[in-house]
């Protein structure tokens, strides 16, 4: 066996000092020669198992070997014949929990950056032009009709193997702008928007049809759909409703949730004020609560909006941390100063109806619950009180309730997610699928895209055996 690099070639970042001042893209990205380099890594190993550790399933060592050879355009036709948002996903996926997982170089050293070639091929794309025959449709249209509400990234990967298989789609999007969560829940400097556009266009360059500002279960509901011709559903809705702490106080002015915080700076476009008129208040002092990605952007954000200080308020200790390693290390670098074992038990005001401060108590980790991790447990007579003048709440989503209201026989679970068969995606009402946040909760982008790739599949073959209509 040939000696194995072990070295894993970094991802080239702003400076620190620098990032606080401004929402361009903090990851660099590959050169060339370093993409190159970090390709040669790769042993080609016949077992493959980075392909099992992918939710859509891209052939990992064969775009690899094809960038390595310098042959780019038969690594985007391989990248993109399973996966139609490549740009997107090399950038906001953890494939360190997934594909490079799985890596067999990873139990000698550092596992390849998979991640990071899928973007470098994305980007060498956009940056050189549309390959052809990238993702083939099928040469014999269906006649068939699909409707798929959403076009986040469910709804754009199941639009995409759809149109691919000769079905017309149409998207409803209840937003100006298509993307879903990805338009307005990541920041720039995480996903630059001509990112989400390209990629939207390349869905739409395969025959799509995207209609916007389109809120299915008010403008038109499921029913209507489906009487209008289209033989099938997808919903691919998300979680767009925000969670809060349920604690005194929390209706202060200048306590936002995660949602219309991110919106406002990410969709509305609040962080270029005033060329857009989107009114946020960033005081001083803000708190971010919460520990996953949601918290990390939210509190990455409010330092590039003017904040002198930030605190990431986090009940458990870092090894519990849901989000990303590398966004944790990002925030820290940046300033983000993290509370940890720390919880809010009221929030503070004043006479204007203004927030002034949160009441806290610490916390000790005790036996695990039933995410795996520790439980935390208050330390008598921790109490203590932080001055703020911002309050970020991103402890979590759940799925906006509007379709499944409005759509009968559609059966949800207690927690408000759409219940929907595991493997294909399919509902408890006759031609309507399901795939995503939507019945999972608030997931990740690329688990989104691959029970959108399960749908489409299992609504191809409800379509071609028949029982489409």
């Amino acid at each position: 066996m040939p000696r194995v690099d072990t070295h894993r070639e970094p991802m080239p970042k702003l400076e620190p000092s620098a990032r606080r001042e401004t929402f361009e893209e903090v990851a660099v990205g590959y050169e060339q020669a370093t993409a190159e380099h970090e390709a040669s890594r790769c042993i080609l190993c016949p077992r493959q198992p980075c392909v099992g550790g992918c939710p859509v399933g891209v052939d990992i060592p064969q775009f690899v070997k094809a960038l390595r050879e310098k042959d780019m355009p038969a690594a985007v036709r391989i990248l993109k014949s399973k996966n139609s948002l490549p740009g997107i996903c090399g950038r906001v996926c953890p494939q360190e929990s997934q594909c490079e997982r799985q890596c067999v170089i990873g139990k000698l050293g550092a596992p390849i950056a998979i991640g990071r070639l899928e973007r470098y091929v994305a980007d060498w794309e956009m940056a050189h032009g549309p390959v052809a025959a990238a993702a083939p449709t099928s040469s014999q249209p269906s006649g068939k009709r699909v409707a798929v509400v959403g076009s986040g990234p469910a709804g754009l990967t199941a639009s995409a193997d759809l149109a691919k298989s000769g079905h017309q789609v149409t998207i409803f999007e209840s937003l100006h702008t298509p993307g879903g969560v990805l338009a307005y829940g990541i920041p720039e400097f995480r996903l630059p928007q001509r990112i989400v556009k390209t990629e939207v266009e390349y869905v739409c360059s395969l025959g799509v049809e995207m209609r916007l500002n389109w809120v299915v279960g008010k403008t038109i509901t499921i029913d209507e759909i489906l009487s209008d011709g289209y033989q099938a559903v997808f919903l691919g809705t998300g979680a767009g409703l925000p969670q809060f702490l349920n604690l005194p106080g929390e209706n202060y002015g200048g306590i936002y949730s995660s949602n219309e915080f991110l919106t406002r700076i990410n969709l509305m476009k609040a962080y270029l004020f005033p060329s857009y008129r989107t009114p946020i208040n960033i005081g001083q002092v803000v708190a971010v609560i919460g520990g996953g990605n949601v918290a990390m952007d939210s509190a990455r954000c409010a330092l590039r909006s003017g904040a002198r200080e930030v605190y990431l308020v986090y009940r458990r200790s870092r090894t519990e941390m849901p989000a990303r390693e590398e966004e944790i290390e990002n925030a820290l670098e940046e300033g983000v100063i993290f509370k940890l074992l720390t919880n809010p038990r009221k929030f503070l005001g004043n006479d204007q109806g203004q927030v002034t401060g949160m009441e806290c108590v610490e916390m000790e980790l005790g036996e695990p619950d039933q995410s795996g991790r520790r439980r935390p447990v208050v330390k008598p007579g921790s109490e203590f009180v932080m001055k703020v003048d911002t309050v970020v709440v991103a402890v979590g989503t759940t799925p906006h309730p509007l379709v499944p209201s409005t759509t009968p026989g559609l059966t949800v679970s207690a927690h408000g997610t759409i219940a929907a068969d595991e493997g294909s995606g399919q509902t408890t009402r006759p031609a309507v699928w399901a795939g995503g946040d939507a019945t999972t909760g608030s997931a990740t982008v690329i688990s989104a895209m691959g029970a959108g790739r399960r749908a489409a599949a299992a609504i191809d073959h409800y379509l071609r055996k028949g029982t489409g209509g």
